[in-house]
């Protein structure tokens, strides 16, 4: 039960399977160092239900290449002349409150979603923390998600989307 005394259903309630929220936080995920590409974390976000809502959160210094292949990817690229955490969390604290998904997914490097994440466990969401490889985990993250998953390391040499490194 959320603050508000709303109930919610372990299956999701809704046409049976868990409404996604998959959150990127692009500057601090989409690097050479990780390696990630973007259809990796989104099959990471689907482990945890339906996608319903997938945003690519970009500052003003991502590349036209890299949001027009996010775009192509089915990700609403929100492009940022301020602080990306800030509109990502308000976003993330919305969807919670609102009720707009049963599992906030995040993709982050990044312990400043740590207060976000908590809210959305208070409203009853299930929260799901993404890290992009192994030296991007944040213990933070993990431990105030209710579930957590690391990105490996692609072994192919697929295409990838990095955009902040070149």
């Amino acid at each position: 039960m959320d603050p508000q005394g709303r109930q919610f259903v372990a299956d999701g309630g809704h046409d049976g399977e868990r409404r996604v929220a998959l959150f990127v936080d692009g500057p601090n995920v989409l690097r050479d160092e990780f390696d990630v590409d973007l259809d990796d974390v989104r099959e990471a976000g689907a482990t945890a239900g339906q996608i319903t809502a997938l945003r690519l959160y970009l500052d003003e210094h991502a590349t036209p290449g890299l949001i027009q292949a996010a775009e192509a990817r089915g990700f609403e690229v929100v492009v940022t002349s301020g602080d990306v955490d800030v509109r990502l969390a308000i976003d993330v604290t919305q969807f919670a409150i609102e009720d707009r998904a049963d599992v906030i997914a995040i993709a982050s490097r990044d312990t400043d979603f740590k207060p976000a994440i908590e809210t959305a466990n208070a409203y009853g969401c299930r929260t799901f923390a993404i890290a992009p490889g192994e030296f991007g985990r944040s213990d933070a993250l993990r431990n105030a998600a209710t579930e957590e998953i690391t990105i490996e390391e692609r072994d192919d040499d697929g295409p990838t989307l990095v955009g902040y490194d070149e």
